[in-house]
């Protein structure tokens, strides 16, 4: 931005190298690419993320079915939590013992995670797929929405970086070539520096 500045106030001084004028276009690209590009990228990579995430929550709920399970013991935390701290951030899951019938009419037996108060020998309700195991309720559009969301601002912010990687790039070829006509500069001048005389 400073140096888009610099180039309107010094636009017309014979001061103004060609270099500066290319740093100065440089920025304004990059912030014009960032301003405009970058959200267009984000609002694709939402869209696009979110047709997949629904059809995924629609294979989901056409795939997962509700069934009665019959809960045999229940515990407070899972069998193989060991750290307490963990345990602590779920104080109102439980991990129940549980035996149920799946769609062939197979018994199905395994532990599983309920928030409901669930007491050995009642019945509660859980998600299986179509092989009868246990799984996760399907995902809601609500979650399938906050998803692409984020992965929108995830493909927004990347761009940003992409473009800001690229222009540093640039920056630093712009840079190494002034270096480089210094130094020739100098080599062509440096031996006459001082002499009178030595412009002629």
């Amino acid at each position: 931005m400073r140096a888009i500045v610099g180039l309107w106030r010094w636009r017309d001084n014979p001061l103004c190298r060609r270099s500066d004028r290319r740093e100065a276009w440089l920025a304004l690209g990059a912030m014009i690419l960032a301003v405009v590009v970058a959200p267009i990228i984000g609002w694709l990579g939402a869209s696009a993320a979110h047709g997949a995430l629904l059809k995924n929550a629609e294979e989901q709920r056409q795939g997962r079915h509700q069934v009665w399970a019959m809960a045999e013991s229940v515990q407070d935390r899972a069998l193989t939590d060991s750290d307490p701290e963990s345990s602590s951030h779920q104080p109102d899951r439980r991990h129940v013992v549980a035996h149920w019938a799946g769609p062939d009419g197979e018994t199905h037996k395994s532990t599983v995670t309920t928030r409901q108060h669930v007491q050995p020998g009642e019945r509660f309700r859980i998600w299986t797929d179509a092989a009868g195991t246990a799984t996760t309720r399907p995902m809601s559009s609500q979650t399938a929405s906050s998803y692409a969301a984020l992965a929108g601002l995830a493909a927004g912010a990347g761009a940003v970086g992409a473009m800001e990687a690229g222009r540093r790039l640039t920056m630093r070829q712009l840079l190494r070539r002034r270096y480089d006509m210094w130094d020739a500069e100098w080599s062509r001048i440096g031996p006459d520096w001082g002499r009178t005389g030595s412009n002629n």
